[in-house]
C-alpha cells in the first residue's frame, strides 16, 4: 500500500469516527434533553401565555387565537399604551367567538368590555361554525367598527371568504351596541399567496390601521381605510413577531430573580 493510500486509509478511519462519537453525543442529548411538548409554556407576556405550538404555528403555519391574542396584547401594551387619549379597543378572538355564538345579548354585553366612550373596534373574524371548538375553523379576517361613524370594516386577504361571518360579527356587535352599524366589504385588501397566512395579514392590517390611520391624525380629521397599495411580506412578518417574542422572553430571562423552571414572564 502507497503512502498515499494509508494515509487516506487514516484520514477516512479518523473521520469515520469522530461521525460516529458525534452521532452518540447527539443521541444521548436528545435523550437527556427531549423536545418541548406542544402545551409547554413558552412565554407569559401579561394576560397571554404563549406555549411552543404557538410558537411552531408563528413559524409556518395558521396562526392560532393565542397568536393572535398575543398581537393584541403587545400593541395595546407598546403601542396604545403611549397614546392615553385613543378610546380603541382590540376584541380578543375568544371575545369575538362569543359574540358571534352567544345569542343573549345581554349575557355577551356583560362579558364584553365596556364600550362607552369607545370610538373604534377591531375584531379577528375567523369562519369557525362550531360553537363547541373554539380553536376551529380555516380562516382569518379583519373587522374594524367605527362606532362615531357607524361603519364596519372588513378586510379580508382571500377575496371575501369571511364576508357572511364578517357580516354576522357586526350584527350582534350593533345589538350589544345599540346602534345601527353599516357592513362595508374593503376590495382592495392585498391578498394572501397561499393557504396560511391568513392571520399574519390580519395582524398586520390591523397594526398598519392602528398606527398609520386611527393614531396619526388630528380629532375630526377624515380618514381613508383603503389599503390600496399597501403591501404585505407575510415571510418578513412572522420573522418580525417571533423575534418581537424572542426578545421579550430574554427580558423576561434577564429579569429572573433566581433559576426557575417557570417560563419567563413580562408582567
Amino acid at each position: 500500500m502507497t503512502l498515499r493510500a494509508r494515509f487516506a486509509r487514516r484520514l477516512n478511519d479518523s473521520v469515520s469516527t469522530r461521525n460516529r462519537r458525534s452521532r452518540n453525543l447527539c443521541s444521548r442529548r436528545n435523550q437527556l434533553s427531549p423536545s418541548p411538548s406542544p402545551t409547554q409554556p413558552y412565554l407569559s407576556y401579561h394576560d397571554i401565555l404563549l406555549t411552543y405550538e404557538d410558537i411552531r404555528a408563528l413559524r409556518n403555519d395558521w396562526l392560532t387565537d393565542n397568536n393572535i391574542a398575543f398581537w393584541e396584547e403587545f400593541l395595546e401594551r407598546e403601542v396604545l399604551s403611549t397614546y392615553p387619549q385613543a378610546n380603541i379597543v382590540l376584541l380578543r378572538p375568544s371575545m369575538t367567538f362569543l359574540l358571534m355564538k352567544n345569542k343573549d345579548t345581554e349575557s355577551v354585553r356583560s362579558a364584553l368590555p365596556d364600550f362607552r366612550g369607545i370610538t373604534h373596534i377591531f375584531l379577528p373574524i375567523n369562519d369557525n361554525r362550531n360553537v363547541n371548538q373554539a380553536e376551529g375553523g380555516s380562516h382569518w379576517s379583519l373587522l374594524l367598527v367605527s362606532i362615531i361613524d357607524g361603519v364596519a370594516f372588513h378586510y379580508d386577504s382571500l377575496d371575501g371568504a369571511n364576508n357572511n361571518e364578517a357580516w354576522e360579527a357586526s350584527k350582534r356587535l350593533s345589538s350589544v351596541l345599540g346602534t345601527a352599524l353599516r357592513f362595508h366589504y374593503i376590495p382592495d385588501c392585498p391578498q394572501q399567496e397561499n393557504s396560511s397566512d391568513c392571520g399574519v395579514f390580519v395582524c398586520i392590517i390591523m397594526r398598519h390601521l392602528l398606527v398609520k390611520r386611527l393614531l396619526s391624525v388630528n380629532a375630526g380629521e377624515k380618514i381613508s381605510m383603503s389599503m390600496a397599495h399597501k403591501a404585505i411580506d407575510s415571510v418578513g412578518a412572522r420573522k418580525e413577531m417571533l423575534k418581537i417574542i424572542d426578545n421579550l422572553r430574554k427580558e423576561g430571562e434577564r429579569r429572573r430573580l433566581t433559576p426557575s423552571n417557570t417560563p419567563p414572564r413580562i408582567e
